[in-house]
């Protein structure tokens, strides 16, 4: 089956679906999610993506990154792909959106309108070995100190949208 992902304008209307690889090797505007998974001692997962997947092989990002296919809300496209990336589900929210541009690796693009979504777990993960080589959880200090000094070992999207992800939870944790 061809997977397909789904144009979006600057203001997340679908406005067609493209062929997958196409559009990331046109850098195509599509819609997308990010996972961003806590535990209880406010870590937050990180998955070595699988050396086998068609870009980023290797690198460090968060939880769970993919997009929903047609007529598929977000949110259910988000649990679908947390199961089969990481072998669990959890309750999840949709935080905040932006959109970001990025040269990949293999001459690809991620031109995303990107839907970060926030869940919290604690509980086994079984990873699909497919599309993870390994995960660890990772204390937020740690992380911010990791990206500067070693930006290189990280998916690309995962370092536009740290800054964000990071003021969002901090701003959100002190009002809990």
């Amino acid at each position: 089956m061809e997977e397909r992902v789904i144009l979006v304008d600057e203001n997340d209307r679908q406005i067609g679906t493209e062929e997958k690889m196409r559009a990331h090797r046109e850098g195509k505007l599509h819609r997308a999610f990010s996972i961003f998974i806590f535990n209880d001692k406010g870590e937050m997962l990180l998955q070595r993506r699988a050396l086998s997947k068609y870009h980023s092989g290797g690198l460090w990002t968060n939880a769970c990154c993919s997009h929903p296919r047609e007529n598929e809300p977000v949110g259910d496209a988000a649990h679908r792909r947390l199961k089969e990336e990481m072998g669990f589900d959890t309750e999840m929210s949709e935080v905040f959106s932006f959109t970001y541009f990025a040269e990949l690796d293999k001459g690809l693009k991620e031109h995303e309108f990107d839907h970060v979504i926030f869940g919290k777990y604690v509980g086994k993960i079984d990873p699909n070995p497919e599309e993870v080589d390994s995960f660890k959880w990772i204390s937020l200090e740690e992380l911010e100190a990791d990206v500067k000094t070693n930006p290189q070992n990280y998916t690309a999207w995962f370092v536009i949208s740290l800054d964000k992800v990071m003021d969002f939870y901090k701003r959100n944790q002190t009002t809990q």
